[in-house]
Parts: structure tokens; C-alpha cells; sequence
């Protein structure tokens, strides 16, 4: 009953879609427009990609932090490291550079050498006030000579932030006002404004200028990821049509093929924009993906007309059964690869869950671009020439059947063998695959600013924030000896750690306040006695408000403090090891009763975000084989074909997993999607193996050999077809800039092949030797979905009336 339910409903779709050709294609046409008005509202990433959930308790601790200090990535920082700079001009040059962002709408506040203040006290008024270390310009090297014994020997507060006093490296601090940092402002700041005034610096003085901080590499990052979009889609257009061309040889059929996978693109970014979705390094993906994924749907269904075709010679008749044959399988696979990506959408996840939403709705939508328009253009067209069939009797296609044939009948033992050896030697290295929760280990190497990123890592120990929010549960309880004494053992603590830079807190204002106090002597830099202490915070009261440090570094009510560290790219083995000393260390320092002390910042943030995606690969790719497993109970209504259907299919997921731990790819939120995209994509050559193996059966009487090697026959040429196709489209990936575009696509692509070895020579060597379990009348029940009709001579005349 469901059989003629299937077969009467594909029939009455190849009529619907026959006989209404000018509409549907006028449909298309339409909707196409109406999703390419929806390309305005596609938004460009401007924030780090957070990959927790909102209500995670990670992010709940760095939202709390926004809240009192507000927006922490603000920061941008100009380095020069140069002996020419400490010359009159130069050093003029470099504070004009600095005086002119200030000016910029965008810009809260700059500080330069020029713009360092001395904490002077005025014993008349006794308060303290500011005095510059450069009052105009300088005009001599004299004065600076006294400028660099002054900043470099005298007054520590500033040493590490503004200049590195052993290599004489100097930078200025641009910090963008905190409401334009996640929004559109910024990229017009970096990109005309900082960049232009850099170039022109460096043209006129001949200095290299180093350039880093959070809105600097977030903003050319995510502009590299703009400029990349268009080259993989190109790219992809390129090679698939190419390849898919070698194999047809027409011109006609690979302009055909372009079309179908160009509107799939435009509906792609129609969902992104329909949806305002941000544009994300996995969300730029999606179009070359769809490309790559649509042109093996081209490929089965042309491939299927011309041997229609060529079998028969009726153009209507092949346009039918390519939509009753074919259909149902694409359908089948279109709908097991959308279910691969389509797991994502239930992890927490938004940054997963976009990604999953556009993949599977433009994977669905290049199988209904691909039914509706192939066989509709193909009925004006006139019939394929002699030379457009040629590739159906292809010698060296015949050839690689045979070998497989042989494999499987000859060398079953073989396979099995090296199965088991590539098994085993892959959990192997499993064991041997890290996680990375590396913010910039995925950015383009190659790039000016990821150069410039190790530059101040080496010359200031990173520029990764990490943040210790100190909440003292009163008011003015910040400014309290005790607090005091608290914090400045946590920033002990962390200048031992060689992987933090020097903080910057309170502290080191009342340590600069001692000082000042005591005439700018540099050996009183150090926190103040009880008895100090009230004299010095007199002073500090008495102070006009033009020498209020605090604001950066204590909320306005004094319950608040914050201890600023920047962290380098290390490890996220490391990484875990630091958190959870300085941990320990706060555990120990601060009494729970009186104090509550958390830690966080965008690096921790990634970090724990890292480790999340981790747990929830597991759940999303057991996800993907449940509900891929579902539809293969659903199609063949077997228990023992959904488990030797999944073997051929783990085994490829293992021996990835496997290279990324010999290979040191770690696990990260790009290599992550390898596993259910591959999982999702090679399970069809399952499908069509299997379904034409179930036909092969029936039509054979259930002869076992015969109906294997049939199947192996029949599916194994557009199963070669479709997994190169689909090697070459994902390796399109490789000329990414970005670590882990690259991995993606390299990983992809060779699970790819081995799940096409693991099909044709694994799966039918399993369905032999189980021949007696797999193959009988009772196992093979009638599937509920036939996804492969049994041959009719029916015709479809496109004129009939229903």
C-alpha cells in the first residue's frame, strides 16, 4: 500500500511538474527576487563568535562584568619599536599620529607618551595634581634623554603599558568609545581613519607601526571573512564545473548545473538576510557548500536522462522517470545530509544553531531548485547529442566497476584486514587530539596583524584580556588596607605567571599615590601603612576631578574593583592550568564571606565556549546517526541493515579523528562541524546502494552475489562520480587564510573519499559475508518508502490534461 502510495505520488509530482513548467519556473523567478530583497538586512559579524549559551554560567559572569565596567574589548593599541623614534622629529611625528585619533567621534579617549601625567603633590592645597611630562613638544634630545630616564627608571605605574623599558618599545592606547565597539562605527574607524593616518606615518618616517587590540583584529578578521565568501564560491563554481564537465562533456549540461547551484546561492543569502543572521566565519560557508552539495543532484539527474535517453529514446518518458526514479533517492539523501547539519540547531549554541538552520533550509532548497529546473529546461531543449553520451561507455569508468567487483569477490579478507589495522591504529590517535580554545589560532597567519599580534605578545605578554572582578559587598569597601593588600597578592601572583602581562588595578594608583606623596620617589611605589594611609587618601579626596584615576578601575560607588591582565595565545591545556592556580590563589586570598571574586574576559569566554562545543559534538553527531538510523529503519525496515548500513559510514568518522591526532589538528568550533557534515553526505552513497541492492533482490529471485555485484555495478560509477565531485568541492576550502577553514576543508574531503572506499568496497563485502542473516524475504521486508520505482513503460505526455 505504501509502495503505490510512493510510486502514485512521484508520478503525479513528474505530471505536476511537467505540465506546469512556465509556472513553476515563473515561481522560481519570483521568489528568487523576493529572497534577493532580503540581502540588505544580511549583517556582517561584529563581535566574537560566542559559543555558550546566554543562560550558561560563564557568560552570566561576563555579562555581570559589563555591567558594572562595561565593554572590556575597547582597547586599541599602536606599537613602534625602533632606536630612530628617541630622535626630535620622529618622537613628534608619533605623538601628532597619537593627537590626531583624538579628534575621531569614535574615539573615547588616547593615550601617548605625550599625554602621561605625573602625580605630583601640592602640599599647600595638600591634594594632588597632574603635571605632563611633556608640556608642548619636544625640541631637543635633551629632553629626551630626561623623558626616558623619567618614564623607563622613575615611575613604574606606567612600565608595560605604555613602553617595555628593556627594548625600549613604545605604544599608544586608543580606547573607542564603549557604545560603537559592536557596531558598524568601528569598521569605519579601523579601515579609513586608523589605517590611512598609520600608512601615511610610516611613508613619511619611514617606521613600521604595529597595530593589535580586540576591535582591530576582530574588525579585519571578520573582513577577511567578507572577502573570502566571494572567493570560495567562485572557487567552488570553478572546480565543480570543470570536473562536472570532464565527466559529461557538455556545455549544456554544465551551464544548466551553474544555474541551478546560482539561484541556490541567492536563496542562501536570501535566509541569512530573511532571518538576520549574522554573517559568521561558519555561517560563510554555507554558500560554496551548497554549491558543492547541489552538483552531485545534478549529476544524478542527468545522468539519469541521458541513460534514459539513450536506452529508450522518448524525452518525455526520460524526464518522467527521472523525477519518479531519481527524485525519491535525492530526496532521501538531500534530506539525510540537511538532518547531518541540522542537529546543530539543538545544541545551545546561537552561533551552531544559525549555521544549522541556513545549511539544512538551502540543502532542502537546492533539492527542489534541482527537481523543478532540470527536468523543466531539458524539455526545450533538443535531445544530447551523440558526444554527450559518449561518457556513459567510458573504458576507464568500466575499469574501476571491475576492480571493485574484484576487490569484493577476491580480496573480501583483505578488506576486512585493513579495516580493522586502519581501526585500530586511528583510536590510536584519537587519544592524541588536543582542544584548542585559541581566540586567534584560526586567523590567517600570513596576515599583517596576526604578526602584529606576536609582536606584543613578546614585547607585553599578550593582548588577550582577562579580567578578576572584585565585588567587596559594601560600598567603599574597595578603598579598605585590607582589599588593597588582597588584590596586590592576586597581581604578585600573577606578574610569577609568565604567560600574563603585568596588571593594572587600584592598586597601582594608590601605589603611585604613595609615591607621589613622598615626592615622586621611586622606592615608595608600594602600597601604604594604616598610618600612611589616611594622610594619602586625604590627599586623593582633596584632588580636583581632572585627576580622578579611579573611574577606569573602581565602579562609582567603591564596591567594585577590577585587576586588568592580557594573556597570551597558549594552549587551552595551559590555559586551564593558569585559571585554575590564580583560582586558588583568589580562593585562598579573599574570604568568601566578605568577598566575591570572579574571573572572566573574552579569552576564558572562547575558552569555556571551546570546551562546550566539545560535549555537545558527542550529542550532535549521535544526534545525526539516531536520526539518520530512523530514516534508514523507515526506508528498509531493518535493524540489522541500519547496523551494517552504519559500520562503512563510523569507520570513515574514526580514521578522521584519527589524522586529526597524528596530523596536531585540534579540536576546535571549525574542525568540529568535519564529523556530522561527513556523516550527514556519506551516508547517501549508502542509501542509493542499498535501495538499488533491495531491487537487485527482487529482480534476481534474492541470488545474493548476483544482486551485490548488480548494485555495486549500476551505483558505483555516479557514487565515483558524485565523491570526487564532492573531494575537489570541499578542497576548495584549502585556500582559505583561516587555520580552520582550511582543516574543515581538507578533513571533510578526505572523509569524503574514504566513506565513498568504505561503501564500495566495505559495505558489499559485509552484505556477502552476512548474506544469510541480511539477505532474505523476512530481513528485506517491502520498505516503507520505495525509494527506487521498479521499471514501467509508462508515459507522461506534457499536453495531457489531468
Amino acid at each position: 500500500m505504501l509502495k503505490l502510495f510512493s510510486n502514485n505520488f512521484w508520478d503525479f509530482i513528474a505530471r505536476k511538474i511537467l505540465r506546469n513548467k512556465i509556472g513553476i519556473l515563473l515561481g522560481i523567478i519570483v521568489i528568487t527576487i523576493l529572497l534577493s530583497t532580503q540581502w540588505k538586512y544580511m549583517r556582517f559579524t561584529y563581535t566574537e563568535a560566542n559559543l555558550l549559551p546566554d543562560d550558561h554560567e560563564v557568560n552570566i559572569k561576563y555579562n555581570e562584568f559589563l555591567k558594572v565596567f562595561g565593554e572590556e574589548g575597547n582597547l586599541i593599541v599602536l606599537g613602534i619599536k625602533d632606536p630612530k623614534l628617541f630622535t626630535v622629529e620622529k618622537l613628534n611625528a608619533w605623538n601628532n599620529l597619537s593627537e590626531s585619533f583624538k579628534s575621531a567621534p569614535e574615539v573615547e579617549t588616547v593615550i601617548s607618551i605625550k599625554d602621561l601625567q605625573k602625580l605630583v603633590k601640592d602640599t599647600d592645597k595638600e591634594q594632588f595634581k597632574l603635571e605632563p611630562f611633556i608640556k608642548d613638544s619636544i625640541k631637543s634630545i635633551a629632553q629626551i634623554e630626561t623623558l626616558q630616564d623619567e618614564l623607563f627608571n622613575k615611575y613604574p605605574f606606567y612600565d608595560n603599558f605604555l613602553f617595555n623599558k628593556k627594548s625600549k618599545t613604545v605604544r599608544t592606547a586608543i580606547y573607542l568609545k564603549k557604545d560603537i565597539v559592536n557596531t558598524p562605527a568601528r569598521k569605519d574607524f579601523v579601515l579609513n581613519n586608523l589605517e590611512e593616518n598609520i600608512k601615511a606615518f610610516e611613508t613619511a618616517n619611514n617606521m613600521q607601526v604595529r597595530v593589535s587590540g580586540m576591535p582591530y583584529i576582530r574588525t579585519l578578521n571578520a573582513q577577511n571573512i567578507v572577502d573570502e565568501i566571494n572567493l570560495f564560491v567562485i572557487a567552488a563554481l570553478v572546480v565543480t564545473s570543470l570536473i562536472f564537465f570532464l565527466f559529461f562533456r557538455s556545455f549544456r549540461a554544465t551551464l544548466i548545473s551553474l544555474i541551478v547551484v546560482c539561484i541556490g546561492v541567492m536563496w542562501t543569502l536570501g535566509f541569512l538576510g530573511m532571518l538576520k543572521y549574522e554573517i559568521t566565519v561558519l555561517t560563510a560557508l554555507i554558500p560554496p557548500l551548497i554549491i558543492v552539495i547541489g552538483i552531485p543532484n545534478c549529476i544524478f539527474l542527468i545522468n539519469k536522462y541521458q541513460h534514459e535517453v539513450k536506452s529508450h529514446g522518448n524525452k518525455v518518458k526520460s524526464l518522467q522517470r527521472v523525477i519518479t526514479k531519481v527524485g525519491n533517492a535525492t530526496l532521501m539523501t538531500n534530506v539525510t545530509t540537511a538532518s547531518g547539519f541540522a542537529t546543530f540547531i539543538l545544541t545551545e549554541s546561537t552561533l551552531l544553531k544559525e549555521f544549522g538552520v541556513v545549511a539544512s533550509l538551502s540543502i532542502l532548497a537546492i533539492f527542489i531548485l534541482c527537481l523543478l529546473i532540470i527536468p523543466i529546461i531539458y524539455t526545450f531543449l533538443p535531445y544530447p547529442k551523440e558526444r554527450h553520451l559518449e561518457h556513459l561507455n567510458k573504458r576507464w569508468i568500466g575499469g574501476f566497476v571491475n576492480w571493485m567487483e574484484h576487490m569484493v569477490r577476491e580480496k573480501r579478507i583483505t578488506i576486512y584486514i585493513t579495516s580493522l589495522v586502519l581501526l585500530v591504529v586511528c583510536i590510536i590517535g584519537i587519544y592524541q587530539i588536543r582542544i584548542s580554545g585559541s581566540l586567534i589560532e584560526d586567523m590567517p597567519k600570513k596576515a599583517q596583524f596576526f604578526k602584529d599580534i606576536r609582536f606584543f605578545e613578546e614585547e607585553f605578554n599578550g593582548i588577550m584580556p582577562l579580567e578578576i572582578m572584585v565585588d567587596t559587598k559594601r560600598k567603599k569597601g574597595v578603598m579598605k588596607l585590607s582589599t588593597l593588600k588582597r588584590m596586590d597578592k592576586i597581581e604578585e601572583f600573577i606578574v610569577e605567571t609568565p604567560e600574563l602581562s603585568k596588571p593594572i588595578s587600584v592598586v597601582d594608583l594608590v601605589k603611585y599615590s604613595k609615591q607621589a606623596y613622598y615626592n615622586g620617589n621611586p622606592k615608595y611605589y608600594q602600597l601604604p601603612t594604616s598610618q600612611e594611609n589616611s594622610f594619602i587618601l586625604s590627599y586623593a579626596k582633596n584632588s580636583s576631578s581632572d585627576v580622578d584615576l579611579l573611574s577606569n578601575f573602581v565602579d562609582s560607588t567603591g564596591q567594585y574593583a577590577r585587576i586588568t591582565t592580557f594573556m597570551k595565545d597558549i594552549g587551552t591545556d595551559r590555559m586551564e592550568r593558569i585559571q585554575e592556580n590564580l583560582q586558588e590563589k583568589i580562593d585562598n586570598t579573599f574570604p568568601k564571606e566578605r568577598y566575591n571574586v570572579t574571573m572572566t574576559g573574552k579569552a576564558l569566554v572562547f575558552q569555556k565556549g571551546t570546551k562546550y562545543l566539545v560535549k555537545n559534538l558527542a550529542i550532535s553527531l549521535s544526534l545525526a546517526i539516531l536520526l539518520i538510523s530512523l530514516f534508514m529503519a523507515y526506508m528498509f525496515r531493518s535493524f540489522r541493515m541500519i547496523v551494517v548500513s552504519l559500520i562503512p559510514n563510523l569507520l570513515p568518522l574514526v580514521v578522521t579523528a584519527g589524522l586529526m591526532g597524528y596530523l596536531g589538528v585540534p579540536i576546535k568550533p571549525s574542525t568540529i562541524l568535519v564529523f556530522s557534515i561527513a556523516f550527514g553526505i556519506s551516508v547517501d552513497d549508502t542509501i542509493h546502494f542499498l535501495a538499488k541492492y533491495r531491487q537487485e533482490l527482487q529482480a534476481n529471485n534474492w541470488k545474493i552475489k548476483k544482486s551485490v555485484y548488480g548494485a555495486l555495478r549500476e551505483t558505483g560509477v555516479s557514487m565515483f562520480y558524485t565523491s570526487i565531485v564532492l573531494f575537489f568541492g570541499f578542497s576548495v576550502f584549502i585556500i582559505s587564510s583561516f587555520g580552520g577553514t582550511v582543516a574543515l576543508g581538507a578533513l571533510v574531503s578526505v572523509t569524503l573519499l574514504f566513506a565513498m572506499l568504505s561503501n564500495l568496497l566495505l559495505l558489499p563485502s559485509l552484505l556477502l559475508s552476512l548474506e544469510r542473516n541480511i539477505a532474505n524475504k523476512e530481513v528485506l521486508k517491502k520498505p516503507a518508502i520505495n525509494i527506487i520505482p521498479e521499471e514501467d513503460n509508462e508515459e507522461v505526455s506534457i499536453s495531457d490534461k489531468e
